[in-house]
């Protein structure tokens, strides 16, 4: 019996060191943050394991065991009406709130879900009550994309699928279908879907065949760049959960189908060292020295290699792609941007992403607002339903909808 006992303290011990893990005062909910990352490192070592005896990609075990457990039917209700469709190929869940007397048309979000361009999905529960709530509070139109994931496609197809279905949307014939105002849609999307809607977004504003643009993007502490892996933020929040930064690089690298043995070059520059040519044009896009403020530069340091390794570039060119890192864009594309919301948190590797681009567009002419909170961490907007909610999930929607009332 006594054995027992020491077993038990000795396994309760370790599992606290496992789970408990040094964060910022400022952290609102410190000890639920501290499960859900560690039954995060859990599922993923669990899945890395299955990869390492090649029974099946880890990212396809992960995503299976996402959806597995968290998917939801298409159910209407007397409030919301949930159809799934398919726009030019591309499968969307649209959300559709009933129309209200002497109201002819409503206003529309086009929403692109996160999840690294590998997991997760417009049906689980978490999306689903980010897009229901959306439609219920703006009284509007939600069309959740339900792109194409790694490993199955890898970038471009993300961002082509992004294109195509919101393309489609905003035809004349379809937003009149779904009795939506032309004038009043916005593109939005958090993490990976941020990093898609800002894409999206750019290549929309050079179309010039297209009638209806949209009027409004709001990104949720969007995935911008790939260019440098040690601003500020990168280096202040490198082991934060939910999304320490080796996490954030691999997640680039399976977007890329590139190689881990990568990993560690891309950590420390070498992609973008003063030697690779390619590289160059695009330094002064984010120069966070002089596009961050100083509240967020603090003490750290650029890390800009004097010789790295080219053959970075030319194994995985998409690492300069605009396309796949839109922190990357010419001043003439970021003019014609829309009127623009970024959501930051400070406890956040991406932090710096959104903050840079706020900078750049507001430089171009774009009226922006940059929404910061620095109690919160990524991801925390969609953490709302039991057992994963927390308050930061909470005050980071309430404001995001908050703004898009006020604007859209």
């Amino acid at each position: 019996m006594r054995a027992a006992w020491v077993l038990l303290a000795a396994l309760a011990a370790l599992s606290a060191y496992y789970v408990y893990l040094p964060l910022p005062g400022t952290v609102s909910d410190p000890w639920k943050l501290m499960l859900l990352d560690a039954t995060f490192r859990v599922v993923q070592q669990t899945c890395h394991l299955i990869h390492y005896l090649r029974l099946s990609h880890h990212l396809i075990v992960l995503n299976y065991l996402i959806c597995t457990f968290d998917k939801l039917k298409s159910v209407s209700s007397e409030d919301i009406n949930i159809t799934d469709a398919v726009f030019d190929g591309v499968e969307v869940r649209v959300f559709e709130p009933p129309a209200k007397r002497d109201e002819r048309l409503k206003r529309s979000v086009v929403y692109i879900h996160g999840g690294g361009w590998a997991l997760a999905s417009a049906r689980t529960s978490l999306y689903n009550n980010l897009c229901r709530i959306m439609a219920e509070s703006l009284n509007a139109v939600v069309v959740s994309v339900e792109y194409r994931l790694v490993p199955e496609v890898c970038f471009p197809e993300q961002f082509y699928d992004a294109v195509r279905a919101t393309k489609h949307f905003l035809q004349p014939d379809v937003l009149a279908e779904y009795s939506v105002d032309p004038s009043r849609i916005a593109i939005s999307g958090d993490s990976a879907g941020g990093n898609l809607a800002a894409a999206v977004c750019q290549q929309l504003s050079k179309d010039e065949q297209l009638a209806v643009r949209p009027k409004l993007q709001a990104l949720i502490y969007p995935v911008l760049q790939a260019f440098d892996f040690n601003t500020p933020s990168y280096q202040q929040n490198m082991n934060m959960p939910v999304l320490p930064r080796y996490v954030m690089i691999n997640y680039w690298i399976d977007y890329f189908n590139g190689n881990y043995d990568l990993a560690h070059s891309l950590l420390i520059n070498n992609h973008t060292a003063l030697d690779v040519s390619q590289a160059l044009s695009f330094r002064g896009h984010l120069n966070w020295t002089s596009l961050l403020p100083s509240s967020f530069k603090k003490n750290y340091k650029p890390v800009i290699q004097t010789t790295g390794k080219a053959e970075i570039i030319q194994e995985i060119p998409a690492l300069l792609d605009v396309r796949a890192a839109p922190l990357l864009a010419d001043n003439e594309t970021l003019q014609l941007q829309p009127k623009t919301y970024i959501l930051t948190c400070e406890n956040d590797v991406l932090r710096d992403d959104g903050v840079m681009y706020a900078k750049r567009l507001e430089n171009a002419g774009v009226e922006v607002t940059l929404d910061h909170f620095d109690d919160c961490f990524h991801g925390c907007m969609i953490f709302t339903i039991w057992p994963t909610d927390f308050s930061a999930g909470i005050q980071t929607r309430n404001s995001y909808i908050r703004w898009l009332d006020e604007n859209l």
